[in-house]
């Protein structure tokens, strides 16, 4: 990995107390919504994220979500882990997005839709797995927070842009940094001592058949939503498709992705 990365990854602070509370919760086999509920509520700003996020389109909940607690219990802890410890990375690097060309807000968003996606699309035939995939699936990204703020630095814009549309971003990401944002991403969590399946299968989303066999299905699952959510594009239908294809290489529910995706696509749900 490009040394100047790893540096920016060593040096993040230590994860705030909100945090550390939110991930002890979620640990705890005994922890439950009405304590996780507790500790979110002592953090306006996040507590705000997570009601609008329950009343957009992207989740298709039925009803308006008015409470922290009615959320809480919608999303579930696993997810609500993964708004928070989004927000705490977005905050601990303060990233400068415009090689991508987005705002905070807007990878923020993303991140919202590739959780969404998952949720509803791996949720459908085994929501065993969302308590690792969908904090997973809100994480992974985050990695690109620390390699926009590199390029930045370079002065590399401009090249960064002009690369990403002559051969694509995932491989201008490798070749001008020599990291992948998944690798990135897993170190950030590596340094903050996050769980090894977490860390794992976000490693090798990139490439699952270097997974090791207690990771590659969720490594899988997490690939294919990094594609179908198409980077910072959103949801389309040429990611769809593409994504489909490689689920049902899989072994995935090709169809039920196609469908989910569909939903997503319509009324363009991350610019509510």
């Amino acid at each position: 990995m490009n040394e100047a990365i790893i540096k920016s990854v060593r040096s993040l602070p230590p994860l705030p107390e909100t945090a550390i509370k939110v991930q002890e919760v979620c640990a705890n086999p005994l922890g439950s919504v009405a304590e996780l509920t507790r500790v979110i509520e002592k953090d306006p700003m996040l507590t705000a994220n997570l009601l609008k996020a329950a009343n957009s389109p992207l989740y298709g909940f039925a009803r308006e979500i008015k409470t922290l607690s009615q959320a809480v219990s919608l999303f579930g802890l696993a997810t609500v882990r993964g708004f928070a410890i989004a927000s705490v990375v977005k905050d601990s690097i303060a990233p400068d997005l415009s090689p991508y060309g987005i705002s905070a807000e807007r990878f923020v968003k993303i991140c919202q839709l590739q959780n969404a996606l998952m949720i509803r699309w791996y949720g459908i035939f085994d929501r065993s797995k969302l308590e690792e995939l969908s904090p997973a699936s809100f994480l992974f990204s985050m990695g690109r927070l620390i390699m926009a703020n590199e390029i930045v630095r370079l002065n590399l814009v401009e090249r960064f842009k002009e690369s990403t549309r002559q051969i694509g971003l995932e491989e201008t990401e490798v070749e001008m940094l020599q990291s992948s944002y998944q690798e990135v991403s897993a170190e950030i969590f590596a340094h903050w001592r996050f769980e090894r399946a977490l860390i794992e299968t976000i490693r090798h989303s990139k490439d699952p058949s270097q997974a090791s066999e207690e990771f590659a299905e969720r490594a899988r699952a997490l690939r294919v939503v990094q594609i179908a959510t198409d980077f910072p594009n959103g949801v389309n239908e040429n990611s769809a498709a593409k994504a489909a294809r490689i689920a049902q290489s899989y072994g995935m529910s090709a169809q039920a992705l196609e469908n989910v995706a569909k939903t997503l696509m319509s009324g363009d749900a991350i610019d509510d």
